[in-house]
């Protein structure tokens, strides 16, 4: 039987002191009575459970902007698609840039726009995920993110701003609901976290993006050309996703050629173990998970070897607050049965 989550005992912040901002809202943004469909709440939370994994997603305006009255940067979609053991699940995480106004707005365009991609190709999504096809999931996940993002691109010019004004990293996970898949496919761009809790330790599985010099020299895990010396997985059973770097010719994902990236592509598709929690969070979050020992601590402490918490508990959790991190925090964690 699982040990019980001690929510008794659950700190409000990690460290010596309290963090500079009270812990709960103070003032509300600014509202436009003509453009109230911009309107962004202060906190959003779900979660579901399919197959063999639970899930719990939040996103929570940060301590600065709670005290400024600023709108919540970041975004959280949840999404299904299809139904029964093809069912296919989406969390889409958008962090807006820092330092422009109105980014907030194109955080939420990029969540709905790669939804809407990843939606209307969702039956063969599903299929390649069950199926292990690593290299089209890489090549077709690729073409729908730039997608996306370039018309974030358009969006600004359209409004006559410059595109880092109007931009927003973006971040996914695909579940399949079959509960005989264990596949759980990253994807996305800008920054933020992927982490994985096993054993009671944490893993930073945040896949790196190869410097120029490494794919103009030497082949390297899971870019340039194959080797026969190259493990197909790594120790932890990772499958090793290999870009063979061959042009590949249109997928059925998009009908159109995608627009030039504007970042670098990340893409990591691993099978998990039972006990595993996978932990993907937008930069408010991943910033003190590296930074801060005592949170990652804490919160290993409390997901390791027991059952999901619930929503709020899962809200309570992610939003544990750290002096010197005051950023929104957005965290999607996947519990495996």
């Amino acid at each position: 039987m699982a040990a019980p989550r001690a929510a008794e005992t659950h700190p409000g912040y990690i460290g010596a002191g309290p963090p500079t901002y009270d812990a709960e809202p103070t003032a509300l943004p600014v509202a436009d009575a003509e453009r109230l469909e911009e309107v962004v709440a202060d906190t959003v939370l779900d979660g579901a459970r399919y197959g063999a994994y639970t899930l719990r997603a939040a996103s929570t305006r940060g301590d600065s902007a709670r005290y400024r009255g600023e709108p919540r940067r970041d975004a959280l979609l949840t999404a299904r698609f299809g139904s029964g053991t093809a069912a296919l699940v989406l969390v889409a995480v958008a962090s807006g840039a820092r330092a422009a106004e109105g980014t907030h707005l194109a955080a939420a365009d990029a969540c709905r726009w790669i939804g809407g991609a990843v939606g209307r190709s969702h039956a063969r999504l599903s299929e390649d995920i069950r199926a292990g096809r690593r290299g089209e999931l890489k090549s077709g996940l690729h073409r729908l993110t730039d997608r996306s993002l370039g018309k974030l691109r358009a969006a600004a010019a359209e409004m006559g701003v410059a595109p880092e004004e109007y931009t927003a990293g973006l971040r996914c996970l695909l579940l399949s609901a079959d509960p005989r898949c264990r596949t759980r496919v990253f994807f996305g761009v800008g920054p933020g976290g992927l982490f994985r809790l096993r054993d009671g330790a944490w893993q930073d599985i945040e896949p790196e993006v190869p410097r120029p010099e490494s794919v103009a020299g030497e082949p390297v895990v899971g870019y340039g050309s194959p080797r026969s010396d190259v493990p197909s997985e790594t120790p932890d059973g990772d499958r090793l996703t290999m870009d063979l770097g061959i042009p590949t010719p249109p997928t059925p994902y998009v009908e159109a050629p995608a627009p030039a990236p504007a970042e670098p592509f990340r893409f990591r598709a691993s099978v998990a173990r039972p006990g595993d929690t996978l932990l993907l969070c937008g930069p408010g979050l991943a910033e003190p998970m590296r930074g801060e020992p005592d949170l990652a601590a804490e919160l290993a402490g409390r997901w390791a070897g027991g059952e999901p918490p619930g929503l709020a508990g899962f809200l309570a959790d992610a939003t544990l607050r750290v002096k010197g991190y005051a950023d929104d925090r957005t965290a999607v964690a996947v519990w495996e049965a």
